[in-house]
């Protein structure tokens, strides 16, 4: 327990699920309902200032388990993603998680480019990605997925929920106060997963459409759920947009391009029509996928838009605050 500068006692506890204005919070095996203080609210610049799952808090307990948050601990991990549509705001998914499990199923929903996103934002979380293909038992042709997914060099568990292959594989992960936190589409089997993890019916599952193994969204929310192992659990809703908001680790996980790159004649090649170009000569010959070299191009103008988008919220903030002092 901890006092602030205005003598009131704090206590230590865990977001489990934000309602947007309203909180839930784990804290000593208790639930709380909680609000964030004025202060908190007010003195915050962007709303990745604000709790969001997996946050650590501190607050003051009040009557009939309430509470009201003081304020937001550090965060050892955070994975998040670029706000759907034209605006260049961050969306906390989830934070304090040390793997970060990517959800796709052995399905025609099956998307290898999509998880190349998902790895990216992944590997500059601060968490570990793991690559969970789920429905083994419904593929007849594993190794069809199994094999393009080896270029990314990524772990990968292979689940069935019908004879529970791998799931206990995750819940080993999940021991000690481990935290990991579920992304994907929907439909791809996240809620039965937890459910399995949980061995529990803890989420309604939804059936899939039979004409495109597309899902319905099950999850409305996110939320951290206590597991049997000692661990915790971020179920997500699902997402079919999903855009990393910073461009660090967009190399690392591309690196076979960028090796190739280095092997070009010119060291300014544009990889279009320049002689000796070892990236067109890597695609002609089948050692590099057009496709992933396409997908790479792609992230690469949306991560570098985003940087200068940034960039100059950040010079008019600047500017506010020097507004601000200079008025004062």
């Amino acid at each position: 327990m901890t006092t602030n500068k205005y003598h009131v006692s704090l206590i230590r506890g865990r977001v489990t699920i934000s309602y947007g204005s309203s909180y839930q919070i784990l804290s000593n095996d208790q639930e709380i309902s909680a609000k964030l203080s004025g202060s908190l609210k007010h003195q915050s610049t962007s709303q990745s200032e604000l709790p969001v799952v997996g946050d650590w808090v501190k607050f003051q307990l009040l009557p009939d388990n309430k509470g009201i948050i003081h304020s937001v601990d550090e965060r050892f991990s955070k994975f998040s993603r670029k706000t759907a549509g034209n605006r260049s705001d961050e969306q906390i998914i989830a934070t304090n998680i040390d793997w970060l499990f990517i959800v796709s199923s052995l399905n025609n929903d099956f998307n290898l480019r999509r998880i190349e996103r998902y790895l990216v934002a992944g590997k500059q979380s601060g968490a570990k990605p793991i690559v969970i293909l789920t429905k083994a038992d419904l593929c007849p042709t594993i190794d069809l997925f199994l094999v393009p997914l080896y270029t990314l060099k990524t772990d990968i568990i292979v689940t069935s929920f019908d004879n529970e292959q791998g799931i206990q594989q995750i819940a080993d992960l999940l021991a000690d106060g481990k935290t990991g936190a579920l992304v994907g589409s929907s439909g791809v089997g996240k809620s039965t997963l937890v459910n399995r993890l949980m061995k529990a019916e803890t989420m309604h599952v939804s059936v899939i459409r039979e004409v495109d193994d597309r899902g319905r969204h099950t999850t409305t929310h996110r939320e951290l759920l206590t597991l049997p192992t000692g661990g915790f659990l971020i179920d997500t809703p699902g997402m079919r947009e999903f855009q990393p908001f910073q461009e660090e680790q967009l190399d690392s996980q591309f690196e076979d391009i960028v090796q190739l790159s280095f092997k070009c004649r010119f060291r300014n090649c544009r990889h279009n029509r320049e002689k000796d170009c070892a990236i067109k000569q890597a695609i002609d010959s089948g050692e590099l996928s057009e496709n992933r070299y396409m997908n790479y191009l792609k992230l690469q103008k949306e991560l570098i838009f985003q940087e200068k988008r940034i960039r100059e919220k950040e010079k008019l903030k600047n500017r506010r605050k020097k507004k601000i002092a200079h008025t004062n």
